[in-house]
């Protein structure tokens, strides 16, 4: 390739200061500014943000297209798809018992799940690495602890633990295969199939009781709130004469199982800190909980206010549409509440807070501090903006020489007016001198 078809993205680099930079020549007449390592950066990720989705996944599979016909990145994955292919007809009893499950209204998110898990694992890929020797033992570890937990699932007769060892098995493969640095990316996607079996029986069983009585709990509280005449017996709410009986269906364990794999996949697909995607799926418990009391309150009080014909095709029909959205409005609004709980800190407390780059040969720019409020300048703010003016030395942009106190400095003295604009028009012009970008 010659060096004029290159990308300059990948030619460019960040130049020491030559001899035009210490002689103060401003960006103008040494040349053009070459991209920095961070400019680079931003550019990459602005292209990124702005690529779409339908754009998105026609380069991604150019660029999977293109790979496989490499060695180092083709026979790895060719590997895991062999492994994978084997894994699933050794786990075929077991994958259509799941399948069976997915009948199940409490499982009917579970086709989805491979789906999903496929898609991001393409979305994320990333170019593969030599795959260690520390990988490959630990990757065929993997995959014989999910053996050997399966041969135990088998001797005692456990069909959902004997499906859940499907999930290690993979990531054992992949690990086998691809090695560390495809399982950085990886490994999430892997685990998110754990969403496609169902629950144990005892597990279901030992839920049940207590999500029952935890509904009739809150939904007897609220409808008493409301004003309504309500006590609970057992896992029934008893309004004057009916009694509504919280059952099986009504402990909103469905409800659960399918909003936790939910938040979980929202986790996957955004960009937020740990510890936001922490209280996010820690939060799809009480969530899921709250909506289903909510559904048992409204028809409690639908039997009071309208017929029973109402109440009950609120609670059957209308109620299996709206819990959902209503789960995932409260999901968003805490992730808005999240995002403005947590702001930026600012390095100088009790300045205005801005942030100003002075023009300096060859490019470079200098950051200077935030100008101090009177009366309340922070320890080290003026020797910062000192210091700042300092290391600006050289010439203006007007050619004349400014010594060693820079253009920051020696722009007031030079025309006896103020660097910062005081009106609205010099706001919108930048400083008299052109030293500094208007406030």
């Amino acid at each position: 390739m010659s060096q004029e078809s290159r990308n300059p993205l990948e030619s460019a680099a960040p130049v020491s200061p030559g001899p035009d930079v210490a002689s103060g020549r401003s960006a103008a007449t040494a040349g053009s500014r070459i991209p920095t390592g961070p400019a680079i950066s931003a550019r990459t990720s602005a292209d990124f943000n702005d690529e779409g989705l339908l754009e998105g996944w026609r380069s991604r599979l150019a660029a999977l297209w293109g790979d496989l016909h490499r060695p180092d990145q083709g026979g790895p994955l060719a590997a895991f798809a062999a492994f994978a292919a084997l894994l699933v007809y050794g786990y075929w009893p077991g994958l259509l018992n799941a399948k069976a499950s997915w009948s199940n209204a409490q499982y009917s998110h579970g086709w989805i799940v491979p789906l999903f898990s496929v898609g991001i694992l393409l979305w994320w890929r990333k170019p593969l690495s030599p795959v260690s020797t520390s990988a490959r033992l630990a990757g065929l570890c993997l995959l014989l602890a999910g053996f050997g937990v399966r041969l135990l699932a088998a001797w005692f007769r456990i069909v959902t633990i004997d499906m859940y060892t499907f999930v290690p098995a993979v990531g054992g493969a992949f690990l086998l295969c691809c090695g560390w640095s495809g399982m950085r990316w990886a490994w999430a996607p892997i685990a998110f199939l754990i969403f496609m079996f169902p629950l144990p029986d005892e597990a279901t069983r030992y839920l049940l009781g207590p999500l029952q009585t935890l509904a009739t709990t809150v939904s007897t509280f609220a409808l008493q709130t409301f004003g309504l005449e309500a006590y609970q017996e057992g896992n029934q709410i008893v309004i004057g004469e009916m009694h509504l009986g919280v059952v099986d269906a009504c402990s909103g364990l469905r409800m659960l199982t399918i909003f936790i794999a939910l938040s979980v996949a929202l986790v996957m697909l955004g960009e937020r800190p740990w510890w936001e995607n922490a209280v996010i799926i820690g939060s799809a418990i009480p969530i899921a909980l709250i909506v289903n009391s909510i559904r048992i309150t409204v028809t409690g009080m639908l039997y009071q206010i309208a017929t029973s014909e109402v109440a009950e095709m609120v609670f059957h029909d209308l109620a299996g549409w709206i819990m959902m959205p209503m789960a995932l409005a409260m999901l968003y609004g805490e992730q808005f509440l999240l995002s403005h709980l947590m702001l930026a800190e600012d390095d100088d407390v009790g300045g205005i807070g801005f942030e100003r780059h002075l023009a300096m040969g060859g490019g470079r720019t200098a950051r200077v501090s935030p100008v101090p409020l009177a009366g309340a300048v922070p320890g080290g703010a003026t020797e910062r903006v000192k210091a700042a003016s300092r290391t600006a030395g050289g010439r203006d942009r007007r050619g004349e020489s400014t010594g060693s106190q820079g253009p920051l400095a020696a722009g007031p003295k030079a025309s006896g007016k103020s660097a910062f604009p005081r009106s609205a028009s010099d706001s919108a012009r930048g400083s008299p001198d052109g030293l500094l970008p208007g406030i």
